[in-house]
């Protein structure tokens, strides 16, 4: 399980990439009540929510750990 960077709470990877149907140009559509992810940097981040994503995306360098 990944953590939320955001909130901490476990994100569990496979549900939020599991495939609930598809759009019109046939790309896998995913359930955002079950999490969702973003590429930053390189790495794939998961979040619980849509609205810790946006945080997220406001602001990664907030987030993540310091190097």
């Amino acid at each position: 399980m990944a953590k939320c960077p955001v909130c901490g709470l476990e994100v569990n990877e496979r549900e939020v990439n599991q495939a609930v149907g598809s759009v019109a140009a046939g790309a896998p559509q995913t359930d955002p009540a079950k999490g969702t992810k973003r590429f930053h940097d390189g790495s794939w981040y998961y979040f619980d929510t849509l609205a810790c994503r946006a945080k997220f995306m406001g602001n990664p360098e907030a987030y993540l750990p310091k190097a």
